[in-house]
């Protein structure tokens, strides 16, 4: 009787015999028909900032946490005691309050998260140098060409990370391996938290069929909509509605949604993916629908990304206002510019500009402003019909030089850049 090969998840053991690990007993055993033939995977951390805490605070191990700010203020993080009340990433705090009143409230501690997020990647370094970073807590690896390297296939070198994450930074991580970037992905989101899950050539078009759109990563509410109003609600759908007429009614989302459903995705994981953005938003104490208050707010905004772009020495194309109204809906006004800025003065002006049609008596609780599509550098093209640019820039630039001498608080970042 032939069977899948595995490894025992406690002890690492290569089993070759069906059911449990014959070497020290345990039932966590990982077998796959192709567990020796896949190398695209994706790691998440669990619930990240929440397990740091946990981590630091044993007391909390068993009580409901969430990270975040305060009750004018959003859920960062809910570890997955707090989920079980239905307390999720993004939801309001006063309501996730309501759902879960027991739950600690911990406010983000993101310098410490930064560090931990490092040592993690470090350790990813560590088994491939094929890694492509999405966020502070997750990532793509490519561990093609490693067996020799590790003298173990791609699974038992991700096996053996997942248990040094463990034991040296203190929390869980779940693992999705597959032959490409959108089920590794996806694979991962399946066994949580400190999950392992693969999704092969052979089982993958079963299982994608029976997947919900909305769980595609990249498929966001409105498209969701949009399909769910043709009456295609998984991707089973997707694909009985085939490639042509997806592609005519829905564009290139559609097409590329076929694809994904057949589980092909050609996207090589790169390790020099550049970040995307650079952004900065505050919720009020309370709600503002006075114009030369949201400028205020707008302004100190504007000072934080640019001071971030600054740092990060990066300049980018398109400037992002994001408002949440009371109701919590969010709107959000893009403009692209003609060469990129990394300057206060620049994005306040932009700003300025995509916020002044939006306050028409509604009231906000949420004000952001962002600068995308990224270059390196910083570049003071500045406009020439606005014969005042160079000298706020040149104003902006000795401020900064300022403040790196002697402080934040050596220079009043003034509202004269704005005149």
């Amino acid at each position: 009787m032939t069977h899948s090969p595995g490894y025992c998840r406690s002890c690492l053991s290569v089993l070759e015999e069906i059911g449990d690990c014959q070497n020290c007993g345990s039932h966590r055993v990982l077998r796959h028909a192709e567990i020796n033939d896949l190398a695209i995977a994706h790691i998440d951390c669990d619930a990240f900032y929440a397990a740091i805490e946990k981590r630091d605070d044993p007391s909390l191990e068993d009580k409901p946490v969430i990270i975040g700010g305060g009750k004018r203020g959003v859920v960062s993080t809910a570890c997955y005691v707090a989920r079980l009340y239905g307390v999720k990433s993004a939801m309001p705090m006063f309501k996730a309050l309501k759902a879960c009143p027991d739950a600690i409230v911990i406010r983000p501690r993101m310098k410490l998260y930064a560090e931990e997020g490092r040592r993690i990647r470090d350790l990813m370094k560590d088994v491939t140098p094929v890694v492509e970073p999405l966020s502070i807590d997750e990532a793509f690896l490519d561990l093609t060409g490693t067996q020799r390297l590790h003298n173990a296939p791609p699974t038992l070198t991700l096996l053996r990370l997942q248990q040094k994450i463990h034991q040296e930074i203190g929390i869980t991580v779940s693992v999705g391996l597959a032959y490409n970037k959108f089920l590794a992905k996806t694979a991962s989101d399946q066994d949580k938290p400190n999950g392992f899950f693969i999704l092969g050539r052979t089982d993958a078009p079963g299982f994608l069929k029976k997947q919900s759109t909305r769980a595609v990563f990249g498929v966001g509410p409105v498209f969701a909509a949009r399909l769910e109003k043709g009456g295609i609600r998984t991707l089973a759908d997707v694909l009985r509605v085939g490639e042509k007429e997806m592609a005519t009614r829905f564009g290139d989302s559609g097409y590329r949604l076929v694809k994904l459903a057949q589980g092909e995705d050609y996207r090589s994981v790169s390790p020099g993916r550049a970040r995307k953005s650079v952004s900065s938003e505050t919720t009020f104490f309370d709600d503002i629908s006075e114009l030369k208050e949201l400028e205020t707010k707008l302004w100190k905004q504007c000072v934080r990304v640019a001071d971030m772009a600054k740092k990060k020495d990066v300049s980018g194309y398109v400037v992002t206002l994001k408002l949440r109204t009371s109701k919590f809906k969010i709107v959000t006004r893009r403009r692209s510019l003609p060469d990129p800025t990394q300057l206060a003065d620049t994005l306040f002006r932009v700003g300025r500009e995509l916020l002044h049609p939006e306050v028409d008596g509604r009231k906000f609780r949420l004000i952001g402003i962002g600068v995308s599509n990224l270059v390196d550098g910083n570049t003071d093209v500045l406009d020439l019909l606005d014969p005042e640019a160079p000298r706020r820039a040149a104003a902006e630039r000795a401020m900064d030089k300022a403040r790196a001498k002697f402080g934040d608080d050596a220079v009043i970042k003034g509202r004269a850049l704005k005149k």
